[in-house]
């Protein structure tokens, strides 16, 4: 399934943007999305994730990466087939292209957020922090 990512842009340190991902033309398959980023010379990092499968208990199914935790919230709009990255206090080092990717299949609660296979991933989205 593709993936349509939008939302990033410019914006200046402390401001806020929301990043949108969609599946184009049908609902997720799987209950795992995740959010990554990679800045230029840098590795793809992992940035946030959500699960929705009931028995994933675990903080609520969420988690962040230790250096937007607080800032950035994750969640899923499930009427518009969606999930956002809302992204608040941004700072310069959060430049990069933003990146979400989906399991195509459930992913069983005992598995790790660690081993989570995303095989289905968005064309990414610009986010430029400057002043």
């Amino acid at each position: 399934v593709q993936l349509q990512a939008s939302g990033g842009g410019l914006v200046r340190p402390g401001g806020s943007l929301r990043l949108s991902c969609t599946p184009s033309g049908r609902p997720f398959s799987g209950d795992a999305v995740g959010w990554f980023r990679q800045a230029p010379g840098k590795e793809r990092e992992f940035v946030s994730g959500i699960r929705w499968n009931p028995a994933v208990t675990w903080k609520g199914g969420l988690t962040y990466a230790d250096s937007v935790q607080g800032r950035f919230t994750i969640s899923r709009d499930d009427a518009k087939n969606t999930v956002y990255l809302q992204m608040n206090r941004l700072k310069p080092e959060d430049t990069a292209v933003y990146y979400c990717a989906a399991s195509s299949v459930p992913v069983p609660a005992t598995v790790p957020w660690s081993n989570i296979q995303y095989d289905s991933w968005g064309q990414g989205t610009q986010v430029t922090v400057s002043s």
